[in-house]
C-alpha cells in the first residue's frame, strides 16, 4: 500500500545518528544522503526518509500521528534503547507486551530529535 514514509527535521545531523542507529538496531543500514541532503533509509523492500522541510519553515511532528516499524521483540528493545542513547526520548509505556482490540502485541514508543512518534511493533 505505501512506497515510502517521508520525516521533516530541522537538524540533520541529529536525526542522522538517531536513524543510522535506531535502523541499524534491527538490521538496517546507514542512511544514502542524497543531493539535497535527504537522508534515505532502504529496509525490507521499504523506503524512510528525512528531509529538511523544502518550503523553508520549522520541521514539525503529525500531532495524532505514529510511524510503525515491524521487528521482534528483541529488535524492539534494541531499537528503543538505541534511540533513547542517540537523542530520542522514551514515550508511552515502557517497551513489551500489551493485550488490546488489535490481539497481543509487543510495543516500544520514542519521539526521534524532532519529535516524530514513532513505534517498533511485534504482532504475538
Amino acid at each position: 500500500m505505501f512506497s515510502h514514509i517521508m520525516v521533516g527535521a530541522d537538524d540533520m545531523d541529529a536525526a542522522k545518528k538517531f536513524y543510522d542507529a535506531t535502523f541499524a538496531a534491527f538490521g538496517g543500514n546507514p542512511a544514502v544522503v542524497d543531493d539535497n541532503g535527504r537522508l534515505i533509509y532502504m529496509h525490507n523492500g521499504g523506503l524512510f526518509l528525512v528531509t529538511p522541510p523544502i518550503n523553508g519553515e520549522p520541521a514539525c511532528c503529525a500531532n495524532g500521528g505514529t510511524i510503525g516499524f515491524a521487528m521482534s521483540p528483541e529488535q524492539a528493545d534494541a531499537w528503543h534503547a538505541a534511540g533513547v542513547a542517540n537523542g530520542g526520548k522514551a514515550i508511552e509505556d515502557p517497551p513489551g507486551w500489551r493485550e488490546g482490540g488489535f490481539g497481543r502485541l509487543y510495543l516500544a514508543y520514542l519521539r526521534d530529535p524532532t519529535g516524530n512518534k514513532l513505534c517498533a511493533l511485534h504482532r504475538g
